[in-house]
């Protein structure tokens, strides 16, 4: 396969709006649009079309998701289309984080504490391995992205190159594992570890997630062999004649580079103390003192210590004034955005900032961290929109900044290649919640399809899940407490059907994708605030949008502005797609979205040199033909509109079949 290039796995074309919005999206990139907005309805495929868009480009490209259970969904997705390529998954590593916190109030320190997701650590940094050393590389990421990382050009600097025929000794190789915080293996050779033996070392590489490196040397310690090995059986899976392994943690430093950080953090360290003592703080410049010391004594001996984030400014040697390094510094240049969600995404990213900086300044004036700590940070909003590359916006709901920055036009994406509708939607009043809801479960469920419900709390989520577990009804809840991978399997267990309700808060808004789910019920809908606003609505009513028997019920005794909003908006899509479905004899048929998961095994290079000529033939096709039908559409020749459509449906299938 070409480098670079990225290989589609589908089993059909774009259909429905889909090539449409390609068409656009693209020609707008080509024309050097910084922002564009994809206004899609839910089922309508939006995913496909951004794999669509990748595909055609050929950039390295992050996505950008809001929450661990939506960014879980795009990275299966984007594995299934692009298994050749580097597709990567970059959330927060903890599946639980409570960061240090004063509470002048009632003088309550609560100290840092965390449970880190080992899965999720290798993926973070199978990540920045891919973006250091790929182009073929897509991205799925949280806000996580945003906040601050280790120096790109640092961690290049540290990756330890080993080449067939390269001279290098056994005692070399140790130093330079234990720079990158390997080591040494006791027992079972395990992630992040090392085992020296008579010229042969083994390496499992903290970014790996089954293969291992074999390092032969002969006597003249010379690299003879480089294997890859499964890390349990020793099997040998392949020759390499080069190998970079990469740091285990992204905040590797160098020895001198610590020493150096040290010395200059005990000269803050001491105008820190002395400005506190000076103002009669004498408590706080102790603290300080104390707890800034320990850090210290655990760089100098270890390298590394809790809470080194908050050294990072002088860790890297970056200037406090510039915008931190984030995972966006490591994407290769040329890269691609897409903000998934946008709606929610957008605003997440507005509100990050505040609320770091305010509690660490709490931090610092008490005596619990330095001033310095402030600059491990994650990027203001004015900052991200100064570094990110070309953005596409992808929402169903796109918000007022999407579409200022879009030039106040969304490209639409209404039409579901499924011929699926918007659900119908029925009011039922407050006071037959209960006894209309288990009757409507149960009709479902003879059916042998899924129940999505959203409350207003927690509480309510979790006094519902007890009334219907009663009932007998196998249901389950989701809330911001239930782990990543927890929040997964559950859902794997309703479209397995294992469960037959799943009930949640905010998490049953956007993006998720269960095609068995044929009703979304909306408990006590004619609430007014942010949960039930016409956004929310729209967002919630969707998630039944994917099968053919979709209907959404809203609980309520009156019919609020946002509720009319919604409603009027869905109906005006369901005729849409009506009219769609009458003129293509569409019969609208259920989602059928894959269950399997994807393994992280390699895949074999099946694209040949020729193949990508002719992909790129094609791809030249496609693009001039696009760029014919945009033309042809605004100036309203309807008939060469249809005939290039029917064009670009045979090129586009033999685009993505070969």
């Amino acid at each position: 396969m070409a480098e670079g290039s990225f290989l589609l796995h589908a089993k059909h074309p774009p259909a429905g709006d889909q090539p449409d919005a390609i068409a656009r999206l693209i020609d707008g990139i080509h024309q050097g649009k910084t922002h564009q907005t994809l206004k899609g309805v839910t089922g309508s495929g939006k995913t496909f079309t951004m794999a669509n868009i990748i595909h055609r480009l050929n950039r390295p490209t992050l996505i950008l998701a809001h929450n661990k259970t939506l960014a879980a969904q795009l990275y299966q997705e984007m594995r299934r289309f692009f298994p050749e390529n580097a597709v990567e998954y970059f959330v927060s590593y903890y599946d639980y984080y409570q960061p240090e916190v004063y509470i002048p109030g009632s003088n309550r320190f609560i100290r840092k504490d965390s449970a880190i997701n080992a899965q999720l650590e290798r993926l973070r940094l199978s990540t920045t391995k891919s973006l250091i050393e790929r182009q073929d590389v897509i991205v799925v990421a949280s806000v996580s992205s945003v906040y601050g990382l280790g120096s790109p050009d640092a961690y290049r600097a540290l990756q330890l190159h080993l080449t067939v025929g390269d001279v290098v000794s056994l005692g070399e190789i140790e130093t330079r594992l234990g720079q990158l915080h390997y080591e040494p293996a006791g027992g079972v050779l395990s992630r992040g570890s090392y085992r020296i033996q008579p010229h042969k070392v083994e390496i499992f590489p903290a970014d790996s997630e089954v293969l291992a490196i074999t390092v032969i040397l002969d006597n003249q310690q010379t690299i003879t062999q480089l294997q890859q090995v499964d890390s349990a059986t020793g099997q040998l899976q392949g020759e390499l004649t080069h190998y970079r392994v990469s740091p285990k943690t992204l905040y590797s430093t160098s020895p001198d580079q610590i020493e150096r950080a040290c010395r200059e953090i005990e000269v803050e360290l001491e105008q820190q103390t002395a400005r506190l003592s000076s103002q009669n703080l004498i408590a706080e410049a102790a603290r300080l003192y104390e707890r800034t010391t320990r850090d210290l004594e655990m760089l100098r001996q270890q390298g590394y210590c809790s809470g080194i984030e908050n050294y990072g400014s002088y860790l890297t040697g970056r200037d406090p004034a510039l915008p931190p390094t984030t995972l966006m510094d490591y994407l290769p240049k040329g890269g691609l955005l897409f903000i998934d969600e946008s709606h929610v995404m957008v605003p997440q990213i507005h509100a990050m900032f505040k609320g770091d900086q305010s509690r660490k300044e709490t931090l610092i004036d008490y005596g619990f961290r330095l001033p310095s700590a402030k600059y491990n940070r994650p990027l203001n909003f004015s900052e991200f929109e100064k570094i990110k590359p070309q953005t596409i916006f992808v929402s169903a709901t796109p918000g007022e900044y999407e579409l200022k920055r879009s030039g106040g036009v969304a490209v639409e994406q209404i039409i579901r290649p499924t011929g699926l509708l918007d659900p119908e939607i029925e009011i039922v009043p407050l006071a037959e919640t209960q006894s209309d809801l288990l009757r409507q479960i149960r009709e479902r469920t003879a059916r042998n399809e899924r129940v999505l419900i959203t409350t207003l709390s927690r509480r309510s989520a979790e006094e519902l899940y007890q009334h219907l577990t009663d009932k007998g009804i196998r249901c389950q809840y989701i809330h911001s407490d239930v782990k990543t991978d927890d929040r997964v399997e559950i859902i794997g267990q309703l479209r397995r059907g294992e469960l037959e309700v799943l009930i949640g808060i905010n998490l049953l808004r956007e993006g998720l994708d269960i095609p068995e789910a044929s009703l979304v019920a909306v408990l006590e809908a004619d609430h007014a605030g942010f949960l039930r606003s016409s956004e929310a609505l729209i967002q919630i009513i969707g998630r039944a949008a994917r099968n053919a028997n979709g209907k959404a019920v809203l609980y309520a005794d009156k019919v609020t502005p946002a509720m009319k909003l919604a409603m009027d908006e869905s109906l005006g899509r369901r005729q849409k797609q009506m009219a769609y479905n009458e003129q293509h004899k569409l019969k609208p048929v259920s989602s059928s979205r894959a269950m399997e998961a994807v393994t992280a095994q390699g895949h074999p290079d099946i694209q040949s040199e020729n193949l990508c000529a002719t992909l790129a033939n094609l791809c030249s096709q496609i693009t001039a033909t696009e760029h014919e039908l945009l033309q042809q559409a605004a100036e309203g020749q309807s008939e060469r509109v249809a005939d290039l459509r029917l064009k670009l449906d045979s090129l586009y299938r033999q685009y993505i079949f070969m």
